[in-house]
């Protein structure tokens, strides 16, 4: 009796810590913190329905226990036979009533914010001058990197996506090999990353990345891609949009960055082992390269996506990528194919890859 008791009061105590649990958080990654108005919206819509799932589970229980109550055999006995009500059309009414009103009262805003968040036609909109009014990048899904460009910008980054706060960003979603999905949880839902259409959508950012953990949001892959799923983030950082005209005009002025074997010992090898899949220009246009964009690399806070931005994890990633990240398509570069001298130099020529700094 008492064992059973002491694992009784063991689950009330875990289902007690799963409630509390359930409402922690962080700021930069959290679905239920959202810093943006579309994630406002749906945390809504998820608090409505999850108001009304309640209410009906309340109900339904209340009259399960009154019926054990009232009813049970101890107390009215065997040959017992409670009052019969079919027929009532007031139950009738009741029991097909409620439940209309509470679809009704779920499906009026479902609806409404699914037509509100599906709007995309500003996207096309221009000035006087032709120039586009918003904001819109185009989000590549690779195996396992994100790319991201600004066609009306001119540039390319890889890995990290740079916004404005405070006004809608557009995004073109496509994949560049099999269906990924890009989500970036305190900011809004996800969407899917398809091979043969582009899916469309915006989200806005109320909130400095300066301001949270790391500096930036953290956005995943929310569809199972191949071994290296879990492994396929990339990091989100916001700004004023004044401090995001700055970043775009250094971004800009990275075209006249060119890798040759003559500036340093890193960078002879980057041009003799990792040019003909990597650019360290930001100027362009996406598929020029087949791997990631180098031009902000020392800006980054992560290796590949997870790893710790330091120049050890840098060159285990170069000499291993299949080790820390399965089915990537990065070529492995063991010692027979790049010294220890040149990985130095060139981890050394990679993380001087900025224009933050």
């Amino acid at each position: 009796m008492m064992k059973g008791l002491k694992k009784w009061r063991l689950f009330s105590l875990l289902a007690v810590l799963t409630v509390f649990l359930s409402g922690c958080g962080q700021q930069e990654l959290s679905a239920l913190l959202p810093t943006g108005q579309v994630g406002k919206d749906q945390f809504n819509l998820l608090l409505l329905s999850s108001f009304i799932m309640l209410f009906v589970i309340t109900v339904v229980m209340i009259i399960y226990v009154i019926a054990l109550v009232r009813f049970r055999r101890s107390k009215l006995g065997e040959d017992h036979v409670p009052e019969q009500t079919e027929g009532s059309h007031t139950l009738e009414l009741l029991w097909t009533g409620i439940p209309i009103l509470l679809v009704i009262l779920l499906a009026v805003p479902m609806v409404y914010y699914t037509y509100k968040l599906g709007d995309v036609t500003a996207m096309e909109n221009v000035d006087e001058d032709g120039n586009a009014e918003h904001l819109v990048v185009d989000v590549t899904a690779k195996l396992f990197w994100w790319e991201f460009e600004y066609p009306d910008l001119g540039i390319v980054t890889a890995q990290e996506l740079v916004v404005p706060m405070g006004e809608k960003v557009y995004f073109n979603l496509m994949a560049a090999d099999v269906k990924h999905s890009f989500w970036i949880p305190a900011v809004g839902g996800k969407l899917d990353n398809n091979v043969e259409n582009v899916n469309k959508f915006y989200l806005t950012f109320d909130m400095d990345s300066k301001d949270v953990k790391d500096g930036t949001f953290y956005g995943k892959c929310a569809e199972l891609c191949g071994p290296s799923h879990a492994l396929m983030d990339f990091k989100v950082k916001t700004m004023p949009r004044a401090e995001f005209d700055n970043w775009v005009a250094l971004m800009q002025d990275t075209e006249e960055l060119v890798v040759d074997d003559s500036s340093s010992v890193g960078e002879e090898v980057f041009a003799q082992s990792c040019i003909a899949c990597h650019a360290t220009s930001a100027v362009g246009a996406s598929n020029e390269k087949a791997g990631p964009n180098l031009a902000t690399f020392g800006d980054r806070n992560r290796v590949a996506g997870y790893m710790d931005h330091t120049e050890e994890k840098l060159k285990e990633w170069i000499r291993e990528p299949q080790k820390h990240k399965p089915g990537n398509l990065m070529t492995a570069f063991p010692e027979d194919m790049i010294s220890d001298d040149d990985l130095d130099a060139l981890t050394k020529y990679l993380m001087g890859l900025t224009v933050e700094k």
